[in-house]
């Protein structure tokens, strides 16, 4: 009884983190950029019914030019920091009813930035629950340098 009740509540954690997900909503894949450039991130997180308190974010850019087999993950390396810092998703009562909460951020991407394949990644950090437990996922979006 106590295998289905670990296995219960372990479910319960993953539904749970799964439910504070973010998402990259802007740039969208295949977005051209130009080093030296401005560039709006939107990190979008969705509404959810579970309790949770955004503790931060993290925004890197790394090429993949030096990679032969494209980038690594963003959970093995974010690249240059744009941004780190807090995380503060709204609801924006100007766009489509349907737009999760989110923040944009306006980051520069580095002028020494190669042309070629790049990734922005965003590292996600909040406390999910009454716990509450750490949560941390990595996202990114594959963007290209000009």
């Amino acid at each position: 009884m106590k295998f289905f009740s670990s296995l219960f509540m372990s479910a319960m954690l993953v539904t749970t983190a799964f439910a504070q997900t973010a998402d990259i909503g802007a740039p969208a894949p295949g977005t051209t950029v130009t080093a030296g450039s401005n560039l709006t991130v939107e990190v979008d997180r969705p509404d959810s019914l579970t309790g949770s308190t955004e503790v931060a974010v993290v925004i890197g850019f790394l090429s993949c030019v030096p990679f032969p087999d494209g980038c690594p993950p963003a959970s093995d390396i974010l690249g240059d920091i744009l941004y780190d810092g807090s995380y503060d998703p709204q609801f924006h009562t100007n766009v489509t009813p349907t737009k999760p909460p989110y923040q944009n951020f306006t980051v520069t991407i580095p002028a020494s930035a190669e042309a070629g394949t790049a990734q922005i990644s965003v590292a996600h950090f909040s406390l999910v629950g009454a716990g509450p437990f750490p949560f941390l996922e990595t996202l990114n979006v594959t963007v290209n340098v000009n």
